[in-house]
């Protein structure tokens, strides 16, 4: 995936209207080099296309992805390398590997946690807790760790939470004012406790959220519902409790750390002059 006027944003920032006081310095205008793109941590790789594309909006032509995204990458592994003028390599260095480590470390992430439920038949599933522009990429990121996507906007489907609720006066009015409005639209809604699910299991809703319910009680939601709805445990998920949610019997688990939290996977460049 790529997001050309990201990049176009993100390499004009760096310069501000100027130029590269260190390189046109240092190094002569006709340099030359080659420079390799190395994992210095292990993880899964997202975000190569657009540090291709970086590179190429700087001028460079010669350029070798040797990793594609999804892949499983180890340290020290050679995953791009590009050859031509020093000074662009050194432009589109830093904004390239920012691209790459952040969405590699949102891969990584949430390979995690896919390998964490693997023996059961749940998902996990991001939320809209992204980088302001960056969702797209974010949420690609999140496929090529092994996630599924939630919704990538207010307008894909309908979640009703607990303001909602407020705002409407309960629970059936709230959802009842959905379907009335947008009747082809797809309904999610959240519940914090049994009784508020046994008031909304007969509106039939797409899906069920259960948000912040031990896994004892999940369970028991889950066997209230009864295959009548699909479910999805929410608040209080971690790596180490992730299984006892997923063998619950719930669809999905909505982990908002994925793109909120994920740490940068390290990845470097090694210039090699020619």
């Amino acid at each position: 995936m790529i997001d050309l006027e990201l990049i176009k944003k993100a390499l004009a920032e760096d310069l501000a209207g100027g130029v590269d006081i260190t390189s046109v310095a240092t190094i002569p205008e006709s340099s030359v080099s080659t420079a390799d793109f190395v994992a210095r941590k292990s993880g899964v790789l997202a975000g190569i296309n657009m540090a291709k594309a970086v590179l190429q909006e700087v001028g460079l032509t010669d350029i070798t992805v040797v990793k594609e995204d999804g892949q499983v990458i180890a340290q020290g592994e050679l995953l791009l390398t590009v050859s031509g003028n020093t000074r662009a390599i050194l432009l589109a260095e830093r904004t390239a590997l920012n691209f790459l480590g952040h969405l590699s470390g949102i891969a990584s992430e949430t390979a995690k946690w896919v390998s964490a439920i693997s023996t059961t038949q749940c998902l996990v599933r991001d939320t809209r807790k992204t980088t302001p522009g960056y969702r797209q990429l974010e949420k690609y990121a999140v496929r090529m760790g092994g996630g599924t996507n939630h919704r990538m906007s207010l307008s894909d489907a309908a979640l009703i939470k607990d303001n909602h609720i407020v705002a409407a006066g309960n629970a059936s009015k709230a959802f009842s004012a959905v379907r009335n409005a947008f009747p082809d639209s797809p309904i999610e809604i959240e519940v914090d406790n049994l009784d508020q699910l046994h008031e909304i299991l007969p509106l039939n809703p797409d899906l069920i959220l259960l948000d912040n319910m031990s896994p004892a009680l999940c369970r028991e939601a889950v066997s209230i519902i009864n295959g009548k709805s699909k479910s999805e445990a929410s608040g209080g998920i971690t790596l180490e409790n992730a299984k006892a949610y997923a063998d619950c019997g719930v669809d999905y688990i909505a982990i908002g750390a994925l793109t909120h939290s994920a740490s940068v996977l390290d990845i470097g460049l090694d210039l090699r002059m020619e």
